[in-house]
This record gives structure tokens, sequence and C-alpha cells, in this order.
């Protein structure tokens, strides 16, 4: 069990003011326990938070917390998805231009020339299906990809290097040394 519980000190606190037979300011407040004595609570479980010291040496500590200079309301959910690299969850038209920028190496580490047709071919099928759809949302800008110029340009970079022509050996002349 941890030394200093706040939950616990709370408690003890309400317990020895209660015995103490201090009352509220105000005879008409609410009982306690209720949502409006909730912040008296809070307030004092930080306070003690600081006396121990768990407030001290933090990161950030007097300095902006990043990304949020410019006013987003969504900003600690764009942190999330960016720092957990969650997927799967944007709008469709913002999902095909992420997979647009990596479809290059994705389709490098595929095997053979069906396999990287088939994969152009599903990317192409769900910018059609992307713009068909009237969800809402950003729009599909996303261009569709030339199946076999792809294809083609998969086999260009998975060709074998050719083999650099060896040098004509060099004729030895044997002369004298004057």
């Amino acid at each position: 069990m941890p030394e200093h519980d706040p939950v616990r000190d709370a408690a003890r606190y309400r317990v020895e003011r209660d015995s103490a037979g201090e009352r509220p300011e105000q005879e008409h407040a609410a009982p306690r326990g209720r949502m409006e004595n909730r912040h008296q609570w809070v307030d004092v479980v930080i306070d003690q938070a600081i006396a121990r010291g768990e407030f001290d040496d933090l990161p950030l500590a007097g300095k902006p917390i990043p990304g949020i200079a410019r006013h987003d309301p969504d900003w600690w959910l764009k942190a999330l998805i960016e720092r957990e690299q969650i997927s799967g969850v944007l709008p469709e038209a913002i999902q095909l231009r992420k997979d647009d920028a990596v479809l290059a190496e994705r389709l490098d580490g595929l095997r053979t020339q069906d396999d990287v047709r088939a994969a152009v071919e599903e990317f192409n099928a769900r910018i059609v299906s992307a713009r068909r759809q009237l969800m809402g949302g950003p729009p599909v800008v996303t261009p569709l990809r030339d199946v076999d110029r792809e294809v083609q340009a998969w086999a260009e970079r998975h060709r074998p290097p050719e083999p650099s022509p060896e040098p004509a050996p060099t004729r030895r002349r044997w002369g004298r040394r004057t």
C-alpha cells in the first residue's frame, strides 16, 4: 500500500473535521458527498500532493504544452492519433492520401507482378468507392493509379543491377629504365 493515499487522507480529514464539531459556514449548504462539494475535496488532495512534492520536476514544468499553440479544439485527439499511430479511424479521403504517399513502399514489399497489380487495383477500387459515397468530410482528391505503369515501375525497382563490364586488360610495356 502506498504511504500517502490521497483518498484515505481526505477521508481522515473529513472524519477529524466532523468529530471536532466544525460545521459548514452556511447552514443550508448541500450535504457532503454531492457534486457541489467535490471541488473542496479536489483542492485538499492537490494541496497534499503539492506538499509531498509530487509536482516537482515535471518534464514540461514552466513550458507550454507542445502542439496546442494554435486554437484547435481537437488538438488532443490529433496528438493521440499521431503518437499512437492509429489508422483506420480517419475519414476515407485523408486515409487514401496517407496510403497514396506510402504506396510505392508497400508495393516494394510484394514479390510478384500479379501481387502488385492486385494491390494497385484494390487501391483504385477504394478511391472509386470513396468518391461514390456521400458521407461528408473532405473531398477525395487522390488520383487513380495507372496499374500498368505501377507494375512497370515496380519491375524496374526490382530488376537486378546489370553487371558492369570489366575493364579491358592493359598491356604492360617492358622497357628500359634510363
